[in-house]
């Protein structure tokens, strides 16, 4: 029996291990690919953060853009007002995005199931608009230019190409992802699960539920900030839909295609999102919003859990099979 249990272990590390060589794979293989790449990992962080939210916690929202978007300008306006150097500049984004976040939570955390899909989009709109309008500071329609970035750590030199920008994403994305693993493993990822399944019941062991939606907010928040300075300083632009309601649907849309509350699930439907979407609008300009749409509802159709939720029932499957041959 222990022998099985090592085993399973010993697969589980190293299936995780395969899954974050991957993206390196692709970085070699397919080289001309790499800027794809990048904005894989920069979409999948942005899935990773509202999986916090939503998969883990149980907090709605249609609005998650805003913070995605606050992070992209936080970026962009400290490199063009001057300030060049991106990891302080990516710290920023995350403190002034979580602080954003903080904010918001006071208000959307006031609301049940249906008012909190309302508010958040009530506030990605604001958001959106005021953007919009701000010309002076975003740029408006034609987005935040002229953004210049030290090379990192003063070694590496942000190229055309996206090999540091790769680099970079991928350290951040990881570090992000164990930050969050070990935080679900703890206490308070424990609370955020009970939460979730009933928040009801919680006053009676003595727990408040709403200081722990509230800073799981917050940090939800400012992991989608550094996904979008992240964005902001790959490709030294900021566009304004960084903050709209598509962006917002579409990262929802990734995290239901690769399962809700396991963390890998938002990289792999992240991933499997923009891969889809690019080969599709390579392959027909005009009819791949179509064929995208028929992709995503024969996976939440046939697949419970989303992609990731069938790799593990497969993997269960060989699992179940090696145990009886044994």
């Amino acid at each position: 029996m222990t022998g099985i249990l090592a085993n399973h272990s010993l697969g589980r590390w190293m299936g995780q291990g395969l899954f974050w060589l991957l993206p390196w794979v692709g970085y070699f293989w397919w080289p001309e690919y790499q800027l794809l790449l990048v904005y894989m990992m920069v979409m999948g962080l942005f899935a990773l953060s509202l999986d916090l939210l939503l998969g883990v916690t149980g907090i709605l929202s249609l609005g998650h853009a805003l913070f995605f978007g606050t992070g992209a300008y936080v970026a962009g306006l400290l490199a063009v007002q001057g300030w060049h150097e991106p990891l302080s500049a990516l710290g920023a984004a995350f403190v002034l995005s979580a602080l954003l976040g903080w904010v918001s939570s006071l208000l959307v955390l006031r609301t049940g199931t249906l008012g909190q899909l309302v508010m958040t989009l009530a506030l990605g709109l604001m958001g959106y608009e005021w953007a919009n309008r701000a010309v002076s500071i975003t740029g408006g329609v034609d987005g935040l230019w002229g953004m210049q970035l030290d090379p990192l750590l003063g070694r590496w030199a942000f190229d055309f190409q996206g090999q540091t920008a790769f680099v970079y994403c991928y350290v951040v994305l990881l570090l992000c992802f164990l930050g969050c693993q070990r935080l679900l493993r703890s206490p308070f990822g424990v609370t955020l699960r009970a939460v979730r399944d009933d928040a009801a019941r919680l006053p009676a062991l003595g727990i408040r539920p709403r200081p722990y939606q509230r800073r799981i907010y917050a940090l939800s928040a400012g992991l989608a900030g550094v996904a979008g300075a992240l964005l902001a300083q790959s490709s030294q632009f900021v566009a304004l839909d960084s903050l709209s309601f598509q962006r917002s649907a579409e990262v929802l849309m990734m995290l239901v295609l690769g399962g809700l509350g396991s963390l890998y699930g938002a990289l792999v439907g992240a991933a499997v999102f923009v891969g889809v979407h690019d080969y599709l609008a390579a392959l027909s300009p005009w009819y791949w919003q179509l064929w995208l749409g028929i992709f995503l509802v024969a996976v939440v159709l046939m697949g419970r859990g989303g992609l990731w939720g069938l790799a593990q029932r497969w993997w269960q499957r060989v699992h179940t099979r090696q145990r009886r041959q044994q």
